[in-house]
């Protein structure tokens, strides 16, 4: 057996730009699968998927000619049942051994846990690796994640497009394989328009090679460091700097076979627009390259990508100015006619558009939001009136004709709006960043408005959600509730707010409370019949809807916890610390954060674990303590040195770790008590807790209160012990 390199290509029509990727990893993991099953050795070593919108392609470096011997085993009946009485073969066996075509003495045996029994061995020689690949690559074909796939020409063959060509080289040999309508060869294709014509292919390892010769990449890798290099060039001969983000450099990847950067321009007029809506142009519609100042401004040159070295660039760029200037005369028209109107004035029309049947209008939701900003905007620092302020014009740019037109730039048109319409920078930037964290990598809000705005938007939306029924519920999320559940956390964490979550919930599902109230009220009395027939549910009063209010928070609080589980394990903070921390909940979520950094340095300590078993044992002995426990520590009582000498060092460390712990300086709290190890180990080695004299017994439970509750007071540590 020997090692010769493998070319698998299936040679296509333009493949969607967003599946080529996942399609390309789908054919290569196929084809190393399908290898691998049939026991067939192949070097890999830095191979990957390679593709261009035109092929999926697969290349190894080396693939053994055929399979190693094949080792089978075949089990028959137990002897019990195969051997009669005397030692003769029952008809269990006589079929056994005449479906293997064999006679039954000639049989092996061999034994399991249940006994003796018969079994059929037999060695093959492999099959040649060119025998096996056809159906390895239909396999591969077949597992591929095509949703739908296409039909074309009179035949029953389906692939996600048309399929052309298809070359299968083993060494230098040509496997014999038909496949969606195909006979292999070695022929590949150039590119479509600079080297349209068939490519020979000698061996597996000219592909590379032969196919840049004809003007393809066909490496994603090579294609993306090609572009990147000429967007910058092109950006730097322009003066300015390319913004080239990885979900518009990726679809470009895999647009293109031969990449060539094309400085263009447009008109210095369409700067006056805001440029995220000229840069969501280039991008999302034309997956162009925007060009900045050193300041990070959007300048009026952008770098589109053609699939060809073009003999008359200008023209090229021509034709990309034309395709991006009305798209651009658009914005502009939108957003003049937004200035004419005024942000203030967009509101109106929020009072006619539906947040939720059962939640109102957005006005209804503006009002709730303005609310609860002007309420916790004292507790961070901020400025209440400013908070209502912002609030009351956060949503206005939805009426607009930019956002109209541009859904992403919800809250940034209306920053927009806001500063010509003359507010105030703060609340400005707050429009802006009350949508913030937009995504799951994305920055909280920086301003302290913005903060406030982003809670209380958080806040309303979810207690709205679970209010009017919509929790999450496996992969439907339709109030997206568990990304605003993540973003709200975020953002009380990272900003350092102490703020009182439970509290905080109470309220806003108070002020959805009666807020839906107020709206089945309103929609009885226009058509109480039509009310009826909906089922909607009127609270009965307000006090009613304070009541359901009440019964949301803690439901509301534990979701919000179950999200930052995710949120720490990606910190790489273990599941046991959190758990440690969750089980206290505590009420500030900033206060959560800062007892896991506590525990996790706890945590590295040698006492730890030693503590967190000890904590355990405790919560173990009180857990099955009947009757009452004293409420404090008899010093008469103390009757062992081991004892005393804890209650001593007990006593010690709750005085030491009073003030830290009413400051929140849990580091110090942990290690302080850390120290406590000694005596805890002497207390649990010499000491018996469950006494025959009730006041020892008891004494002694009061003690083990007192120090499992100081052990416990930042996490439960018992948590840490395996």
């Amino acid at each position: 057996m020997s090692m010769q390199p493998l070319l698998i290509e299936l040679g296509v029509e333009e493949l969607p730009v967003k599946a080529l990727p996942g399609l390309a990893q789908a054919f290569f993991d196929g084809v190393i699968d399908g290898l691998a099953k049939r026991g067939i050795a192949f070097e890999r070593d830095d191979a990957k998927p390679l593709s261009t919108p035109r092929r999926l392609a697969v290349l190894l470096p080396g693939v053994e000619t055929e399979q190693p011997e094949q080792h089978s085993e075949v089990f028959g009946p137990y002897l019990n049942i195969a051997l009669d009485a005397n030692g003769e073969p029952t008809k269990a066996l006589q079929g056994f051994a005449a479906k293997a075509g064999i006679d039954w003495t000639a049989l092996e045996r061999t034994t399991d846990a249940k006994g003796e029994r018969f079994v059929l061995r037999s060695v093959t020689p492999g099959a040649k690796t060119a025998t096996l690949l056809p159906e390895i690559v239909r396999e591969a074909i077949a597992a591929m994640p095509i949703p739908k796939p296409m039909r074309w020409g009179a035949h029953e063959y389906a692939f996600a497009r048309p399929v052309h060509w298809l070359v299968l080289l083993h060494g230098n040999d040509v496997v014999d394989a038909g496949l969606l309508g195909l006979k292999s060869d070695r022929f590949s294709r150039g590119h479509r328009f600079m080297a349209d014509k068939q490519v020979w292919l000698s061996t597996p390892n000219d592909y590379v090679d032969s196919l840049k010769a004809a003007n393809v990449l066909v490496d994603p890798d090579a294609r993306r460091e090609r572009i990147v290099h000429e967007v910058n060039a092109a950006a730097a001969q322009a003066g300015g700097v390319a913004r080239i983000t990885d979900d518009n450099l990726e679809q470009v990847v895999n647009l293109v076979e031969w990449p060539s950067a094309v400085l263009c321009g447009f008109e210095r007029e369409f700067l006056a627009v805001p440029q995220e809506a000229l840069i969501e142009t280039m991008e999302i519609n034309q997956k162009f390259f925007p060009v900045l100042d050193a300041a990070g401004k959007l300048t009026e040159k952008f770098i589109g990508i053609a699939n060809i070295e073009s003999k008359d660039v200008a023209e090229v760029a021509k034709g990309y100015e034309r395709v991006i200037r009305p798209r651009f005369s658009d914005a502009k028209f939108f957003f003049d006619e937004d200035l004419k109107q005024g942000l203030a004035a967009m509101g109106d029309g929020l009072k006619t558009v539906t947040y939720q049947a059962r939640l109102g209008s957005i006005a209804d939701k503006v009002q709730r939001v303005s609310a609860l900003a002007q309420a916790i905007a004292p507790q961070v620092g901020a400025d209440p009136a400013q908070a209502r302020r912002a609030a009351e014009l956060a949503k206005n740019d939805l009426q607009s004709r930019m956002v109209g037109e541009f859904p992403e730039l919800q809250g940034i048109a209306g920053r927009h709006y806001a500063v010509a319409g003359g507010e105030s920078p703060a609340v400005a930037l707050a429009i802006d960043e009350a949508y913030q964290p937009r995504f799951a990598a994305d920055d909280i809000a920086l301003s302290p408005l913005g903060k406030v705005l982003a809670i209380a938007e958080r806040l309303d939306t979810l207690a709205g959600g679970f209010a009017a029924g919509l929790k999450p519920t496996g992969n439907k999320d339709p109030f997206a509730l568990r990304r605003n559940a993540l973003g709200l956390a975020r953002t009380i964490i990272e900003s350092g707010f102490d703020l009182d979550l439970p509290a905080l919930l109470h309220t806003a599902g108070e002020g959805v409370m009666l807020s839906m109230s107020e709206v089945a009220l309103r929609e009885k009395s226009r058509a109480s019949d039509e009310a009826k027939s909906k089922g909607i549910e009127v609270p009965a009063s307000h006090a009613n809807a304070r009541s359901l209010a009440a019964t949301q928070h803690t439901e509301l609080y534990d979701f919000i916890i179950d999200r930052l589980r995710g949120y720490y394990a990606d910190k790489g903070v273990p599941a046991t610390h959190f758990n440690a921390v969750a089980e206290l909940t505590p009420a500030s979520l900033y206060d959560f954060d800062r007892r896991i950094d506590a525990i996790g340095t706890f945590a590295q300590l040698p006492e730890a674990e030693a503590l967190a078993a000890a904590n355990k044992r405790i919560r173990n002995i009180l857990r099955k303590t009947e009757g009452d426990i004293p409420g404090a520590i008899d010093p008469a009582l103390l009757r062992e040195p081991a004892e005393s000498e804890l209650a001593e060092a007990v006593a010690a460390a709750i005085d030491d770790t009073g003030a830290a712990l009413a400051q929140k300086d849990y580091v110090s709290v942990l290690g302080r008590l850390a120290r406590l190890r000694p005596q805890v180990d002497a207390f649990f080695d010499g000491v018996m807790v469950n006494a025959e004299d009730p006041a020892l017994r008891g004494n002694r439970l009061a003690l083990l209160r007192t120090l499992g509750d100081r052990l416990g007071s930042v996490a439960a540590i018992e948590h840490l012990s395996g």
